[in-house]
């Protein structure tokens, strides 16, 4: 083990207090009557433990909240805390096998009752039972025990030193659940508490008041809020469904919505929409890369139950194991073209799973930003893929024949017709199939349509992370968070890829304190992921959402859920 003492580096600034926008106490809580927010893919859950879709995350963080967040400028800032734990506070300790957070006094959830650390520690309980399926796992790695000696204290101790230990508990992917109303939903029976994940009491500005399954959430103000005045708004109404286009219009253009998320829209087409003077464009990168994931196993449904399952690397991918053809794939590719079509401003060609923060951005796999048809043929010619009569590529009677699925939304369309007409020049076939996002990226099990379960060759989506650490985010593509059958297809190693010498890397990140050295193991991470096509990145992609020019106290976030201060939000 290294020696760390004194040697502690966050990688972030760290705020030791955050004011929020807005006077406190100024006026009566709810004075602003009513905000309507469009999200067009609706989420299906209010529970992030049971899904990893980004709409879930967004609606949940309305409610439930972690010990703290994360600012627009990348800064973890004290949310149900009163200060971040640091060394140099006493709140991490000096061989980094520890952290310490203490609850602001008097804080409640939205039933009245007192959050203490019982909560907290209830939270890991819940997401780290093995049956529980939980989507967010990977934030709880290498906790040995949590010691809560009073109401207010969380002590996490880990089993490794941690020099990054701001994983658990934080963010928009990491909040805490109430003991109290989810200590019967544990395990197997997680996905049966209907009423539990759809109403989950929270510590957040507002409350769940009707929530309708992939359609539209009404929330109300809390009145046990722990910041006099706020939120200014009595009701959220939650609107989804639909599609990026109408979402854009109903905000910029009609005024119907006040806000509007994920606009995955041509540029042009909002900026035309802008000059109708009722809305504003806005955008923030963080961490978001628009990618292929590569399924390196079998998805045959003739194979039933064993479909798209790992089986300790006996149900090979028929021809996406050849490393030759998932190359092949990648130098296919014009990733400007999809750049300009369909995201202008806010969309650069993307080389890595891992483009921001910039310090972390590897330098090694820039030359795909190179279409080579002439390259992607040969090396199939080479490996033995002959085309056919019918121009499609085979061997060994297995043809290059890919079920290429994402969800639906004009952009990732044309983004899946521009990659299919690539592809036909290097001899693949490709059939596109798109899922409505409420479904693609919903949280149940039963669905065969998920992006978990994988049932497809490629599939295609983007996800990130929260603040500017990536170590959680590496440790999905480690062997133990394959999502399968036995993990309710919870972990987040979509391709069932496995590689020993990556989990090693992963472990030795989760010890490593100097930033100098974790650029250093994230960059070689990423690049064993990127020169063996595990996935296919395409475009680093920057978040856009439209608000309505009456609506203030907005501020977009890259790093966390954009309505990550939605308490602070008014009306101008």
């Amino acid at each position: 083990m290294k020696q760390m003492r004194n040697k502690f580096v966050c990688g972030i600034a760290l705020a030791a207090a955050f004011v929020m926008a807005g006077s406190v106490g100024a006026a009566d809580r709810g004075r602003d009557g009513e905000v309507k927010l469009i999200y067009w893919q609706a989420p299906s859950t209010m529970n992030p433990y049971l899904s990893g879709g980004g709409k879930e995350l967004e609606a949940s963080s309305v409610v439930i909240e972690g010990l703290a967040r994360y600012d627009p400028d990348g800064n973890l800032v004290p949310w149900l805390v009163d200060e971040i734990p640091t060394v140099a506070n006493g709140g991490v300790s000096n061989d980094l096998m520890s952290i310490t957070w203490k609850l602001s006094e008097g804080l409640k959830w939205s039933d009245g009752s007192a959050v203490t650390s019982a909560d907290v520690s209830f939270t890991y309980d819940y997401c780290t039972h093995a049956d529980t399926g939980c989507t967010q796992s990977n934030y709880y790695n290498d906790i040995a025990s949590i010691d809560t000696p009073d109401a207010r204290t969380i002590k996490i101790n880990f089993t490794v030193p941690k020099p990054f230990p701001y994983a658990p508990f934080v963010g928009q992917n990491a909040p805490i659940i109430q003991k109290a109303q989810f200590e019967g939903c544990v395990g197997a029976k997680a996905h049966e508490c209907t009423d539990q994940n759809f109403y989950p009491i929270g510590t957040g500005g507002f409350k769940v008041k009707d929530f309708k399954p992939n359609d539209v959430i009404i929330f109300e103000a809390n009145e046990h809020y722990r910041v006099a005045g706020k939120p200014a708004f009595q009701t959220v109404v939650f609107k989804g469904g639909g599609d990026a286009v109408s979402s854009a219009r109903s905000v910029l253009e009609t005024g119907e919505f006040d806000y509007a998320w994920n606009l995955q829209v041509a540029p042009e087409i909002l900026t035309e929409m802008e000059k109708k003077g009722k809305g504003k464009v806005i955008s923030a990168f963080g961490t978001y890369v628009e990618r292929l994931m590569v399924n390196f196993t079998n998805p045959d449904p003739a194979l039933g139950e064993n479909r798209s399952e790992y089986m300790d690397g006996k149900n090979p991918h028929p021809f996406l194991t050849d490393y030759a053809v998932r190359r092949a794939l990648s130098l296919a590719i014009d990733r400007q073209i999809l750049v300009d079509a369909g995201y202008g401003a806010a969309g650069r060609v993307a080389c890595n799973v891992v483009e921001g923060p910039a310090i972390y951005r590897s330098s090694a796999n820039d030359s795909c930003a190179n279409q080579d048809i002439a390259e992607a043929n040969r090396l199939l010619d080479e490996a033995g893929w002959v085309r056919g009569s019918d121009g499609v590529r085979a061997k060994d009677g297995v043809r290059i024949s890919i079920l290429y699925q994402t969800s639906t939304n004009a952009v990732r369309q044309d983004t899946q017709a521009f990659i299919k007409e690539m592809w036909k020049q290097i001899g693949v076939e490709t059939e596109l199939r798109n899922l409505s996002a409420s479904v693609f990226f919903g949280g149940d099990p039963a669905s065969p349509d998920t992006y978990q379960k994988f049932y497809t060759d490629i599939e295609m989506y983007t996800n990130g992370f929260s603040g500017t650490d990536p170590e959680t985010y590496m440790a999905n593509w480690t062997c133990s968070e394959m999502a399968q059958k036995a993990n309710t297809w919870g972990g987040g190693n979509m391709p069932r890829w496995c590689n020993s010498d990556y989990d090693k890397l992963s472990a030795e990140m989760a010890e490593t304190a100097p930033l100098e050295d974790r650029i250093r193991l994230v960059k070689t991470m990423n690049d064993m992921l990127m020169q063996d096509y595990v996935m296919i990145p395409l475009i680093y992609r920057g978040s856009v959402s439209g608000k309505a020019n009456s609506l203030g106290g907005v501020w977009m976030n890259g790093w966390d859920a954009e309505t990550w201060n939605i308490a602070d939000w008014h009306r101008k």
